[in-house]
């Protein structure tokens, strides 16, 4: 049985028409190796591309004091270096989607993997706060690699099988989230936060070689027409579950990115040295890097069986009560280990809501929905940096996890009224009728 799709919205009701069985064996056994081929591949470029990004950026605040000379207000200028590139991201992702559905995804993830490749290397160079904000400006506008490949991924991949999927791929990005503070906080311990820029100019460049080389993009279709930007946003406005899901990410980033600027200078005042900083701020970075590691794949299982719904509202408890425990910790041991829990049930929430956006949106209009989800994202995480920065210059930091825990509780608690994980696709089906789907 194949889906046959409605004429109207973003979200059709799916019909299902039967075919010769051997146009469907043919076409499960093509994409059986075809995306589960894809997925390594993403996955290995999505992890070197957010390596590259953590062996450097976490360590911002570092830089600017310790390089660029910031004395004076270094919570702000940390928020501002962080939050520039995602207000640029967050304005220019429509278009870059809009181009994706027109000329496909690869091509945005090479345009992405060499310009950043490129702006990490000009950081080097860097000799002032204004012209960090320059480069930063620049790197968001061009930015785009991880979104770009997971629309690849939900597009290129049998939809019962893109929850798995995208817990995988979420298992890049926290990957290269362990590794890369690693590498970073040695890095700079021994030879200069300055010398991390180069060491992510490298591993972004492999991120590059790999797009250009061995990513692989079935069936896509160049001859139609370009939409544009403001046509994709009214679309996506008359599909209200696509809304909804875009104000979760939207949410659920900027509970994340508003501690971004303010873990290292918490854990400085734990006690530890600032010549030791760096290299303990990354341990802690990696802690819930190793959380999502162990359960996004899990995660995306039990997604499957129970609705991405109800695993996203779990997420969201657990992120809340983890938040909410770490006002308490004192040491930087028991900080770390509260961060590895709390990054044991965040994990759920990523891939739920990247699996919702595929359940909820039309194959032909998925780029163009990553995009946007990526634009909701990036405004969460322009937004925390900059208001984390400013708590943080008026509140003991360790208040902010207190504002962190009950923002998750109350988004949690308005997922859970407004009955998002009954009215998603495939909520509430019978047995048989997720048989039938499954052999999609």
């Amino acid at each position: 049985m194949l889906p046959q799709q409605g004429r109207t919205g973003l979200f059709r009701p799916l019909q299902y028409t039967a075919v010769p069985t051997s146009v469907t064996e043919r076409t499960c056994g093509y994409m059986n190796f075809s995306w589960k081929r894809n997925l390594v591949i993403l996955w290995i470029g999505v992890f070197f591309c957010s390596t590259a990004y953590s062996i450097s950026i976490p360590f911002l605040p570092l830089f600017l004091s310790g390089d660029l000379g910031v004395r004076n207000h270094l919570e702000f200028w940390s928020g501002l270096a962080f939050g520039i590139t995602f207000l640029a991201s967050a304005l220019v992702s429509p278009f870059w989607g809009s181009l994706a559905d027109k000329y496909g995804r690869k091509p945005m993830l090479i345009r992405s993997g060499y310009s950043l490749a490129v702006l990490y290397l000009i950081n080097y160079f860097v000799q002032d706060p204004y012209s960090l904000i320059v480069v930063r400006l620049f790197q968001g506008l061009l930015a785009g690699f991880v979104p770009a490949a997971i629309a690849l991924v939900g597009t290129n991949t049998p939809e019962e099988k893109t929850g798995y999927a995208l817990g995988i791929m979420s298992t890049a990005g926290a990957t290269g989230g362990i590794i890369g503070p690693l590498i970073g906080g040695v890095v700079s311990h021994y030879f200069g936060n300055r010398n991390a820029f180069l060491f992510s100019a490298i591993v972004v460049l492999v991120s590059a070689i790999i797009a250009t080389f061995w990513v692989k993009e079935e069936n896509f279709n160049r001859n139609k027409a370009r939409s544009h930007v403001m046509d994709d946003i009214r679309e996506a406005r008359a599909n209200r579950l696509f809304v909804t899901v875009l104000g979760m990410m939207g949410i659920c980033t900027f509970s994340v990115m508003i501690l971004e600027p303010l873990l290292t200078v918490y854990v400085m005042e734990m006690g530890i040295q600032p010549d030791r900083a760096s290299l303990s701020s990354g341990i802690i970075f990696s802690a819930v890097g190793v959380a999502t590691v162990i359960m996004a794949p899990r995660w995306g299982r039990i997604g499957q069986r129970i609705g991405y719904g109800k695993v996203l509202i779990i997420g969201l408890v657990g992120g809340a009560v983890g938040n909410l425990l770490q006002f308490f910790t004192t040491g930087y041991i028991g900080f770390g280990v509260l961060r590895f829990v709390y990054g044991l049930f965040f994990a759920a929430v990523f891939p739920a809501i990247n699996a919702m956006i595929v359940q909820v949106t039309d194959p032909g209009f998925r780029g163009r929905a990553f995009s946007l989800n990526q634009s909701a994202s990036q405004i969460g995480t322009m937004a925390g940096p900059i208001i984390g920065g400013i708590l943080g210059g008026w509140l003991p930091i360790r208040w902010i996890f207190i504002i962190n825990g009950i923002a998750l509780l109350l988004t949690a608690i308005v997922a859970k009224w407004s009955g998002l994980e009954h009215k998603l696709p495939g909520s509430g089906r019978s047995t048989s009728e997720k048989a039938v789907s499954a052999d999609r």
